[in-house]
């Protein structure tokens, strides 16, 4: 079966927001360049979505006009076609043409996606079950996935490997297999 690996939402808008952490945003780097140059090595098509608000205000970092909605400095990525997207899911997200990256996977012959990027419990987990639901094989390498400390209306507090925990006992088996990044391409 022929895989695509889907790259989401990895840019420097993220920098820019109160909750951005770099503790675990070196290792995250780390498995998503390993996950990239495998797939490239293999010929798997890397596809990069990046996440943009109909706003023309420069203020905004996902406004295309504030200049931030491009790949993080540190990662290296040669992509086979770019989408944008303003939902959650990947899925809809477009090119430059207007297609979506779903048709770009149906017109491709692509029946797997490995699922990576920023972060790990919205667009990440969204574009997983959303993936499922419409057919594909979906592989979720979680340490490809990055995502910062949350706090819930209750006032209790979730630490990223909280979340990451919670966002593999939910896509385990029903939507997703759950993976690492050195094993993503396997199987």
């Amino acid at each position: 079966m022929k895989q695509a690996l889907i790259v989401i939402d990895v840019q420097e808008s993220f920098r820019q927001r109160p909750f951005w952490d770099e503790t675990e945003y070196p290792a995250f780097v780390t498995q998503l360049q390993g996950l990239i140059d495998s797939a490239r090595a293999k010929d798997i098509p890397v596809l990069q979505v990046f996440h943009k608000s109909p706003s023309d205000d420069a203020s905004n970092p996902f406004s295309l006009a504030s200049g931030q909605v491009k790949t993080l400095a540190e990662l290296r990525i040669s992509p086979t076609a770019v989408f944008h997207k303003t939902v959650h899911s990947s899925l809809f997200a477009v090119d430059a043409n207007g297609a979506t990256l779903h048709d770009w996977l149906r017109e491709n012959g692509v029946g797997g996606v490995i699922v990576s990027g920023i972060r790990t419990e919205q667009c990440c987990e969204t574009t997983s079950r959303h993936a499922s639901d419409a057919g594909f094989k979906v592989v979720f390498p979680t340490d490809a996935t990055l995502t910062f400390a949350m706090q819930s209306p209750s006032g209790k507090h979730y630490s990223p490997a909280e979340i990451r925990d919670h966002t593999e006992l939910v896509l385990n088996v029903r939507f997703a297999r759950i993976a690492r990044a050195a094993d993503a391409l396997a199987g």
